[in-house]
C-alpha cells in the first residue's frame, strides 16, 4: 500500500494521526444505509441476542446494549446485533490471519497491523492461513451477493474477530469498523495501557451508494502532495471512496501537461490575492493517485470549461479569441473567462489536456467542469462540451461536469454532478431523462465551504449559513422528483478562495465530511440527526488528539475534555 518510502513515512505518521481522530471520531456515531447496492433491506437492523425477561425491559436493555456497539460507528452499519454475552481481548499473542492469499487482502492486513501496532505494542504477525485463536482473520470467501464489493460481515467473539467480504474494498470497510469498535486510543503513535477491549457482536454492512465523494479545491490556492495524502487519510476512515481534485481555474492551473509548459511556468505562478502558486508534476499526481488507491479511494481530475479557465487564457494567448494573453485573475470573480470555442489550437488543447489526463488517471471519470460560463455563448458552450466529452469517451473514461453540462449533447452514461438550487432541478432532470447519472451536491448542504454561522472567518456564504443539521438532514434520492433512480452518489465539495492551509481545509471539513459520509453509505430510513449527534460528539476527542482542526459546533454536545 506504500509505493515508497517517503509515502510510507508520511503515512504512518499523517494516517496514524488523522486516522486516530477519526477513529474516536467514529466511536461516537452511528446510522445506516440504503442505495446503490444489489436490492437489500432499506432499514438498518440492531438488536442482541441476549435473553429477554420482559418485552419492556428487554426493548430497554437490548436497545441500550446495540447503543454501545453501534455508538463508535461513523456511518451506521446496515445491521448490528450486539451480543453481551461476548468481549474479545487483544493481546500479546494475538495475529492477523488473511484466509486469502490475494495481494488486495494482504494489503489490508498490513495496513491494519501498522495501525495496531504502535499503540498496543504488539508484534501483531500477519499470517496466511487459518491461524489461531486469539487474533484478527481476514477472508474474501464471504460469497454473499448482497454485500457487493465494497460490503462487509464483522464478527466478534471471544475468541476472535472475523472479518469477511467479497472483495479487498469491503474487507478494507471492515477494518476501518474493527477499528472504531476498539476505541480511540487504538489510533494513536504512541504506546498505551490497554486493555484492548472489543465488545461481541455482528455487523453486517454495504453501502446505499457506490460514489461517496469528496472534492477539493486546488486551483484558488495550491496545497502540496502532503495536504492531499492527510486529506485522504481523514477522507477514508468515513469509508468515502472518491476525490475529485478540481486542478484548473482562473487563478490557477495545477497539473503539468506534455507540450504546454506555459500551463506551470505561468499560469501556476500565483493564487487568490496573489499568494503563492504550485502545480503538481506528473509524477506528484501519480503519488496522489497510489496513495489514494492505497485507501480504495479513486481520484477523479477535473479541469473545468470553457468557462473558469483564465489562468490557461493567460498562459497562452492563442486560446483568446483576440490572441491576447489577459494576467490571472487572483480575484474570487466568476464568469469573467471562456476559451476560444471553434479555434483550432483551442480544440488541440482540450484534447491534449484531456488525453494526458486519462492516461494518468485509472480511475473511470475525467470531470470537465462547465459550471459558470457567462462568458461564453449557448451554441459555443454547446459545442464545446460537446466536444469535450467525446474526448473522454474517446479516451475511454467516462465524462462527468457540473449539471450544467445538459445544456450540450453528451454521450450516454455522462455523469451531472447536481450543485445549484437555482437552476440545478432543470438541468438534473434532463440528465435523468436522458438515462444519465447523477452525483448530488446540493450547495445548500453539502458546500463545505459555506460558513457555519454569520462569524466564521472562513468561508463564503452565497449559498447560506451551514450549521451542522444543515449537511445531514436531506435525502439525495428526493431533491430532484422522478430523478432518484439516477442518482450514483453524494460529494462534499470544498473550494478553497479562502483556505490556503491544511487547518483550513480541516476547519472547514469537519465535522460535516462525516455527515456527508453517513448520507452517503446509511440508508435514508436509519438516519436521524437526534441519534446521529451524540455519535458526532464522540468524535472530538480523537480529532483534538489527531490534531485535526475541527469546528467544535454548538449543535453537538461535545466531551468535556479530560
Amino acid at each position: 500500500m506504500r509505493a515508497h518510502s517517503r509515502r510510507s513515512a508520511h503515512r504512518s505518521v499523517a494516517r496514524s494521526a488523522s486516522v486516530a481522530g477519526l477513529g474516536l471520531a467514529m466511536l461516537a456515531a452511528c446510522t445506516t444505509s440504503s442505495g446503490s447496492a444489489p436490492s437489500r433491506p432499506t432499514q438498518a437492523t440492531t438488536s442482541s441476542s441476549s435473553p429477554r425477561p420482559s418485552q419492556s425491559s428487554t426493548r430497554s436493555s437490548s436497545s441500550a446494549r446495540v447503543a454501545s456497539f453501534t455508538s463508535a460507528l461513523v456511518p451506521l452499519p446496515v445491521s448490528a446485533v450486539a451480543d453481551p454475552a461476548s468481549t474479545f481481548t487483544l493481546g500479546p499473542d494475538a495475529q492477523i490471519d488473511v484466509h486469502d492469499g490475494s495481494a488486495g487482502a494482504q494489503q489490508v492486513a498490513l495496513d491494519l497491523a501498522q495501525t495496531l501496532r504502535p499503540p498496543t505494542g504488539f508484534a501483531l504477525p500477519v499470517v496466511t492461513g487459518a491461524g489461531r485463536p486469539g487474533g484478527i482473520a481476514l477472508s474474501l470467501d464471504a460469497d454473499d451477493h448482497s454485500l457487493g464489493d465494497e460490503g462487509y460481515t464483522l464478527v466478534v467473539a471471544d475468541d476472535g474477530v472475523t472479518i469477511k467480504a467479497n472483495a479487498a474494498a469491503g474487507l478494507f470497510y471492515g477494518a476501518q469498523t474493527l477499528r472504531e469498535l476498539l476505541g480511540p486510543a487504538i489510533e494513536a503513535q504512541g504506546a498505551q495501557p490497554g486493555p484492548w477491549l472489543v465488545p461481541g457482536g455482528k455487523i453486517t454492512d454495504y453501502p446505499r451508494y457506490s460514489y461517496r465523494g469528496a472534492m477539493l479545491d486546488v486551483a484558488r490556492h495550491f496545497f502540496p502532495v502532503s495536504t492531499v495524502e492527510r486529506y485522504i487519510d481523514e477522507l477514508s476512515m468515513y469509508k468515502i471512496n472518491m476525490l475529485h481534485l478540481h486542478l484548473s481555474d482562473d487563478q490557477g492551473w495545477r497539473i503539468a501537461i506534455d507540450g504546454w509548459p506555459k500551463l506551470t511556468t505561468v499560469g501556476s505562478s500565483t493564487a487568490v490575492g496573489g499568494g503563492t502558486g504550485g502545480f503538481y508534476t506528473k509524477a506528484d499526481y501519480t503519488e496522489i493517485v497510489t496513495y489514494a488507491q492505497a485507501h480504495f479511494i479513486t481520484v477523479v481530475p477535473e479541469i473545468d470549461m470553457p468557462g473558469h479557465v483564465g489562468a490557461a487564457l493567460s498562459s497562452y494567448a492563442s486560446l483568446n479569441c483576440d490572441g491576447v494573453a489577459p494576467p490571472i485573475n487572483v480575484t474570487i470573480d466568476v464568469g469573467q473567462s471562456s476559451l476560444c470555442v471553434g479555434k483550432a489550437d483551442t480544440n488541440t488543447f482540450v484534447r491534449a489536456v484531456i488525453g494526458e489526463l486519462a492516461q494518468l488517471t485509472p480511475g473511470p471519470y475525467i470531470h470537465i467542469g462547465g459550471d459558470e460560463a457567462q462568458s461564453t455563448s449557448a451554441s459555443d458552450y454547446g459545442s464545446l462540451i460537446a466536444m469535450a466529452a467525446q474526448t473522454v469517451e474517446n479516451d475511454g473514461k467516462t465524462p462527468m461536469g457540473w449539471a450544467d453540462i445538459e445544456q450540450a449533447q453528451l454521450p450516454p452514461g455522462t455523469v451531472a454532478q447536481y450543485w445549484s438550487y437555482q437552476n440545478g432541478v432543470g438541468y438534473a432532470d434532463d440528465a435523468a431523462k436522458r438515462g444519465g447519472k447523477l452525483v448530488m451536491s446540493p450547495a445548500e448542504h453539502v458546500y463545505l465551504d459555506q460558513k457555519y454561522t454569520l462569524d466564521t472567518t472562513l468561508g463564503l456564504q452565497w449559498a447560506g449559513i451551514h450549521e451542522l443539521p444543515d449537511a445531514y438532514d436531506w435525502d439525495p434520492s428526493v431533491l430532484v422528483s422522478g430523478a432518484s433512480a439516477a442518482v450514483i452518489g453524494v460529494e462534499g465539495p470544498l473550494w478553497s478562495e479562502t483556505l490556503s492551509s491544511l487547518a483550513d481545509i480541516e476547519y472547514m471539513a469537519w465535522p460535516r465530511m462525516a455527515e456527508v459520509a453517513e448520507v452517503a453509505w446509511t440508508p435514508q430510513a436509519s438516519r436521524a440527526w437526534a441519534s446521529f449527534a451524540p455519535r458526532l460528539a464522540a468524535q472530538g476527542p480523537a480529532w483534538k488528539v489527531l490534531g485535526v482542526n475541527f469546528y467544535a459546533s454548538p449543535k453537538v454536545a461535545w466531551p468535556a475534555a479530560g
